[in-house]
Protein backbone atom coordinates (compact mmCIF):
# COMPACT_ATOMS: atom_id res chain seq x y z
CA UNK A 1 0.00 0.00 0.00
CA UNK A 2 1.67 3.27 -1.18
CA UNK A 3 1.69 5.51 2.61
CA UNK A 4 0.90 8.66 0.37
CA UNK A 5 -0.70 9.69 -2.62
CA UNK A 6 1.79 11.53 -4.40
CA UNK A 7 3.80 12.00 -8.08
CA UNK A 8 7.54 11.96 -8.52
CA UNK A 9 6.92 15.99 -9.50
CA UNK A 10 5.58 16.37 -5.77
CA UNK A 11 9.09 16.09 -4.49
CA UNK A 12 11.63 15.50 -7.52
CA UNK A 13 12.98 18.60 -9.86
CA UNK A 14 15.18 17.97 -12.30
CA UNK A 15 16.30 14.75 -11.65
CA UNK A 16 17.20 15.27 -7.39
CA UNK A 17 14.58 13.53 -4.95
CA UNK A 18 13.94 16.12 -2.23
CA UNK A 19 13.59 13.81 1.19
CA UNK A 20 12.98 16.73 3.26
CA UNK A 21 9.94 17.37 1.26
CA UNK A 22 8.56 14.21 1.01
CA UNK A 23 9.68 13.48 4.50
CA UNK A 24 7.70 16.22 5.65
CA UNK A 25 4.68 15.30 3.74
CA UNK A 26 4.72 11.69 6.01
CA UNK A 27 5.04 13.65 8.89
CA UNK A 28 1.70 15.59 7.99
CA UNK A 29 0.44 12.18 7.93
CA UNK A 30 1.90 11.12 10.73
CA UNK A 31 0.94 14.34 12.95
CA UNK A 32 -2.94 13.83 11.48
CA UNK A 33 -2.83 9.78 12.79
CA UNK A 34 -1.28 10.28 15.89
CA UNK A 35 -3.92 13.32 16.79
CA UNK A 36 -6.77 10.97 16.05
CA UNK A 37 -5.26 8.29 18.13
CA UNK A 38 -4.14 10.41 21.29
CA UNK A 39 -7.42 11.57 21.20
CA UNK A 40 -9.26 7.89 21.12
CA UNK A 41 -7.18 6.36 23.82
CA UNK A 42 -6.68 9.50 26.13
CA UNK A 43 -2.89 9.00 25.81
CA UNK A 44 0.33 9.97 23.26
CA UNK A 45 2.81 7.13 21.11
CA UNK A 46 5.37 7.12 23.35
CA UNK A 47 9.06 7.18 22.87
CA UNK A 48 11.90 6.28 24.90
CA UNK A 49 15.17 6.72 23.64
CA UNK A 50 18.74 5.54 25.39
CA UNK A 51 22.28 6.70 25.35
CA UNK A 52 25.50 5.27 26.84
CA UNK A 53 28.38 7.36 27.41
CA UNK A 54 29.24 10.82 25.42
CA UNK A 55 29.35 10.32 21.67
CA UNK A 56 28.62 13.55 20.13
CA UNK A 57 27.40 12.11 17.36
CA UNK A 58 24.40 10.02 19.34
CA UNK A 59 23.66 13.08 21.51
CA UNK A 60 22.93 14.61 18.37
CA UNK A 61 20.60 12.03 16.53
CA UNK A 62 18.54 11.45 19.81
CA UNK A 63 18.37 15.20 20.11
CA UNK A 64 16.93 15.22 16.49
CA UNK A 65 14.72 12.64 17.47
CA UNK A 66 13.16 14.06 19.95
CA UNK A 67 12.65 17.17 18.21
CA UNK A 68 10.70 15.42 15.63
CA UNK A 69 8.63 13.45 18.37
CA UNK A 70 7.54 17.04 19.32
CA UNK A 71 6.51 18.11 15.58
CA UNK A 72 4.13 15.37 15.09
CA UNK A 73 2.59 14.85 18.63
CA UNK A 74 4.51 11.92 20.58
CA UNK A 75 5.70 12.14 23.56
CA UNK A 76 9.83 11.40 24.16
CA UNK A 77 11.78 10.66 27.05
CA UNK A 78 15.61 10.41 27.23
CA UNK A 79 18.00 8.59 29.20
CA UNK A 80 21.50 9.37 29.17
CA UNK A 81 23.28 7.02 31.10
CA UNK A 82 27.09 6.92 32.38
CA UNK A 83 29.94 5.29 30.11
CA UNK A 84 30.43 3.07 33.08
CA UNK A 85 27.10 1.78 32.92
CA UNK A 86 27.16 -1.94 33.42
CA UNK A 87 25.33 -4.00 30.63
CA UNK A 88 23.19 -5.63 33.49
CA UNK A 89 22.13 -2.59 34.45
CA UNK A 90 21.08 -1.37 30.81
CA UNK A 91 19.06 -4.71 30.90
CA UNK A 92 17.60 -4.09 33.38
CA UNK A 93 16.37 -0.50 32.24
CA UNK A 94 15.26 -1.97 28.95
CA UNK A 95 13.22 -4.87 30.97
CA UNK A 96 11.63 -2.08 33.59
CA UNK A 97 10.30 -0.09 29.62
CA UNK A 98 9.47 -3.24 28.11
CA UNK A 99 6.78 -3.91 30.83
CA UNK A 100 5.65 -0.38 30.71
CA UNK A 101 2.10 0.08 28.97
CA UNK A 102 2.76 4.24 28.82
CA UNK A 103 6.30 3.21 26.59
CA UNK A 104 5.41 2.25 23.05
CA UNK A 105 8.88 2.41 21.23
CA UNK A 106 12.11 1.69 22.72
CA UNK A 107 15.39 3.01 21.17
CA UNK A 108 18.65 2.13 21.78
CA UNK A 109 21.22 4.67 20.41
CA UNK A 110 24.25 2.79 18.75
CA UNK A 111 27.01 2.38 18.87
CA UNK A 112 27.37 1.06 22.68
CA UNK A 113 30.39 1.11 24.90
CA UNK A 114 32.77 -2.26 24.58
CA UNK A 115 31.83 -3.41 27.56
CA UNK A 116 28.45 -4.29 26.25
CA UNK A 117 27.29 -6.62 24.13
CA UNK A 118 24.97 -4.78 21.11
CA UNK A 119 23.47 -7.80 20.14
CA UNK A 120 22.36 -9.39 23.78
CA UNK A 121 20.72 -5.84 24.16
CA UNK A 122 18.77 -5.59 21.26
CA UNK A 123 17.60 -8.81 21.87
CA UNK A 124 16.30 -8.15 25.20
CA UNK A 125 14.07 -5.32 23.92
CA UNK A 126 10.36 -6.01 22.83
CA UNK A 127 9.80 -6.45 19.83
CA UNK A 128 6.61 -4.52 19.20
CA UNK A 129 8.45 -1.75 20.99
CA UNK A 130 11.94 -2.23 18.82
CA UNK A 131 11.27 0.88 16.75
CA UNK A 132 14.52 0.70 15.39
CA UNK A 133 13.34 -2.95 13.63
CA UNK A 134 16.65 -4.63 14.51
CA UNK A 135 15.61 -7.37 16.66
CA UNK A 136 15.69 -10.46 15.89
CA UNK A 137 12.04 -11.36 15.55
CA UNK A 138 11.62 -8.05 13.39
CA UNK A 139 14.28 -9.12 10.97
CA UNK A 140 12.38 -12.58 11.06
CA UNK A 141 8.78 -10.85 9.96
CA UNK A 142 10.97 -8.87 7.25
CA UNK A 143 12.35 -11.96 6.09
CA UNK A 144 8.92 -13.09 5.33
CA UNK A 145 7.74 -9.87 4.02
CA UNK A 146 6.36 -7.91 7.04
CA UNK A 147 7.62 -4.36 6.65
CA UNK A 148 6.02 -2.93 9.68
CA UNK A 149 8.73 -2.37 12.00
CA UNK A 150 11.86 -2.26 9.83
CA UNK A 151 14.80 -0.56 9.81
CA UNK A 152 14.55 3.15 9.32
CA UNK A 153 17.34 4.10 6.83
CA UNK A 154 16.16 1.39 4.83
CA UNK A 155 12.81 1.71 4.76
CA UNK A 156 13.32 5.60 3.97
CA UNK A 157 14.94 4.22 1.03
CA UNK A 158 12.28 2.04 -0.35
CA UNK A 159 9.53 4.44 0.58
CA UNK A 160 11.22 7.01 -1.87
CA UNK A 161 11.66 4.56 -4.95
CA UNK A 162 8.09 3.30 -4.28
CA UNK A 163 6.75 7.01 -5.33
CA UNK A 164 9.36 7.86 -7.90
CA UNK A 165 6.23 6.55 -10.52
CA UNK A 166 8.47 4.08 -11.93
CA UNK A 167 8.01 0.18 -12.22
CA UNK A 168 10.36 -1.32 -9.97
CA UNK A 169 9.88 -5.10 -10.43
CA UNK A 170 12.32 -6.95 -12.47
CA UNK A 171 14.94 -3.83 -11.86
CA UNK A 172 18.50 -4.77 -11.09
CA UNK A 173 19.66 -2.73 -7.44
CA UNK A 174 23.09 -3.19 -6.38
CA UNK A 175 23.56 -1.92 -3.02
CA UNK A 176 27.63 -0.99 -1.87
CA UNK A 177 26.71 -1.92 1.87
CA UNK A 178 26.40 -5.20 3.66
CA UNK A 179 25.55 -3.73 7.17
CA UNK A 180 22.86 -4.67 9.76
CA UNK A 181 21.45 -1.37 9.72
CA UNK A 182 21.37 -0.58 6.32
CA UNK A 183 22.44 -3.36 3.63
CA UNK A 184 21.21 -6.30 5.12
CA UNK A 185 17.79 -5.10 5.66
CA UNK A 186 17.71 -3.02 2.36
CA UNK A 187 17.99 -6.35 0.70
CA UNK A 188 14.60 -7.77 2.56
CA UNK A 189 12.95 -4.50 1.25
CA UNK A 190 13.94 -4.70 -2.25
CA UNK A 191 13.10 -8.03 -3.10
CA UNK A 192 9.41 -7.93 -1.52
CA UNK A 193 9.64 -4.98 -4.77
CA UNK A 194 10.48 -7.77 -7.16
CA UNK A 195 13.83 -6.61 -7.69
CA UNK A 196 16.94 -8.59 -8.55
CA UNK A 197 19.79 -7.87 -5.66
CA UNK A 198 23.48 -7.28 -5.88
CA UNK A 199 25.29 -6.76 -2.78
CA UNK A 200 29.01 -5.25 -2.93
CA UNK A 201 31.17 -4.18 -0.23
CA UNK A 202 34.85 -3.58 0.77
CA UNK A 203 36.00 -7.48 -0.99
CA UNK A 204 34.22 -6.97 -4.20
CA UNK A 205 36.34 -7.18 -7.04
CA UNK A 206 35.86 -4.93 -10.03
CA UNK A 207 33.45 -2.66 -7.91
CA UNK A 208 32.60 -0.66 -11.17
CA UNK A 209 32.07 -3.52 -13.31
CA UNK A 210 29.64 -4.39 -10.80
CA UNK A 211 27.70 -0.94 -10.07
CA UNK A 212 27.38 0.14 -13.94
CA UNK A 213 25.01 -2.96 -14.05
CA UNK A 214 22.85 -1.24 -11.66
CA UNK A 215 19.34 0.10 -12.57
CA UNK A 216 18.85 1.24 -9.26
CA UNK A 217 22.28 2.12 -6.96
CA UNK A 218 22.36 2.68 -3.08
CA UNK A 219 25.90 3.17 -1.76
CA UNK A 220 26.39 3.85 1.97
CA UNK A 221 29.98 3.64 2.33
CA UNK A 222 30.96 6.75 4.28
CA UNK A 223 34.87 6.92 3.13
CA UNK A 224 34.82 10.53 2.59
CA UNK A 225 35.77 12.79 6.06
CA UNK A 226 35.79 15.89 4.02
CA UNK A 227 34.40 17.82 0.84
CA UNK A 228 37.53 17.53 -0.55
CA UNK A 229 38.14 14.00 -0.30
CA UNK A 230 37.64 12.04 -3.79
CA UNK A 231 34.18 10.82 -4.55
CA UNK A 232 33.49 6.61 -4.01
CA UNK A 233 31.22 6.47 -6.59
CA UNK A 234 31.99 8.35 -9.78
CA UNK A 235 30.33 9.27 -12.93
CA UNK A 236 31.85 6.44 -14.89
CA UNK A 237 30.42 4.09 -12.72
CA UNK A 238 26.79 4.55 -13.41
CA UNK A 239 24.58 4.01 -16.34
CA UNK A 240 22.84 6.15 -18.21
CA UNK A 241 19.12 6.39 -16.78
CA UNK A 242 19.83 4.65 -13.41
CA UNK A 243 18.40 5.79 -9.84
CA UNK A 244 21.20 6.47 -7.70
CA UNK A 245 20.48 6.78 -3.50
CA UNK A 246 23.35 8.43 -1.60
CA UNK A 247 23.19 7.26 2.02
CA UNK A 248 26.39 8.66 3.25
CA UNK A 249 26.37 11.44 5.34
CA UNK A 250 27.36 14.30 5.56
CA UNK A 251 29.51 14.08 2.48
CA UNK A 252 28.32 11.68 0.29
CA UNK A 253 29.47 8.53 -1.74
CA UNK A 254 28.54 10.41 -5.03
CA UNK A 255 29.89 12.77 -7.30
CA UNK A 256 26.12 14.53 -7.19
CA UNK A 257 27.24 17.14 -9.80
CA UNK A 258 28.62 14.97 -12.29
CA UNK A 259 25.67 12.66 -11.93
CA UNK A 260 22.97 14.73 -11.66
CA UNK A 261 22.88 15.17 -15.77
CA UNK A 262 23.11 11.20 -16.21
CA UNK A 263 20.50 9.36 -14.22
CA UNK A 264 17.22 9.71 -13.65
CA UNK A 265 16.94 10.64 -10.43
CA UNK A 266 19.27 11.04 -7.64
CA UNK A 267 19.26 12.23 -3.54
CA UNK A 268 21.25 14.80 -2.81
CA UNK A 269 23.39 15.00 0.94
CA UNK A 270 22.31 16.49 2.60
CA UNK A 271 18.47 16.74 2.39
CA UNK A 272 18.18 13.18 0.75
CA UNK A 273 17.70 10.11 2.53
CA UNK A 274 18.56 11.79 5.94
CA UNK A 275 15.55 13.60 6.40
CA UNK A 276 13.56 10.42 5.65
CA UNK A 277 15.34 8.40 8.19
CA UNK A 278 13.69 10.33 11.06
CA UNK A 279 10.11 10.12 9.24
CA UNK A 280 10.04 6.54 8.94
CA UNK A 281 11.30 6.33 12.77
CA UNK A 282 8.17 8.72 13.47
CA UNK A 283 6.05 6.00 11.24
CA UNK A 284 7.53 3.11 13.57
CA UNK A 285 6.89 4.24 16.74
CA UNK A 286 2.76 5.38 15.42
CA UNK A 287 2.79 1.56 14.05
CA UNK A 288 4.05 0.67 17.27
CA UNK A 289 1.45 2.33 19.46
CA UNK A 290 -1.16 1.12 17.27
CA UNK A 291 -0.64 -2.34 17.04
CA UNK A 292 -0.11 -2.57 20.94
CA UNK A 293 -3.62 -0.74 21.40
CA UNK A 294 -4.94 -3.12 19.14
CA UNK A 295 -3.83 -5.98 20.97
CA UNK A 296 -5.14 -4.38 24.37
CA UNK A 297 -8.43 -4.84 22.76
CA UNK A 298 -8.79 -0.65 23.01
CA UNK A 299 -8.51 -0.48 19.32
CA UNK A 300 -11.62 0.30 17.88
CA UNK A 301 -12.14 -1.48 13.98
CA UNK A 302 -11.55 2.00 12.31
CA UNK A 303 -8.52 2.78 14.34
CA UNK A 304 -5.59 1.22 11.96
CA UNK A 305 -3.04 3.88 11.95
CA UNK A 306 -0.60 0.94 11.27
CA UNK A 307 -2.10 -0.15 8.23
CA UNK A 308 -2.01 3.76 6.96
CA UNK A 309 1.78 2.23 6.56
CA UNK A 310 1.60 -1.61 5.90
CA UNK A 311 -0.03 -3.61 3.24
Amino acid sequence: MALLDLKSEDYCEDHVINGKALAKKIRKVVAMEVARLTELHGIPPKLVTVIVGYNPASQMYVRMKHKACKRVGIASEGYNLPEDTSQDELLNLIRRLNYDPNVHGILVQLPLPKHIDEETIISAINPDKDVDGFSPRNIYRLFYGGEMLSAATPQGIVTMLDHLGVELAGMHAVIVNRSTIVGKPLIMLLLNRDITVTVAHSHTKDLPAITRQADILISAVGRRKSADDPYFITADMVKDGAIVIDVASPFGDCDFDALKCKVLFITPVPGGVGPMTIAMLLKNVLAAYSFQMARTNILTSDAIGYGLFVS
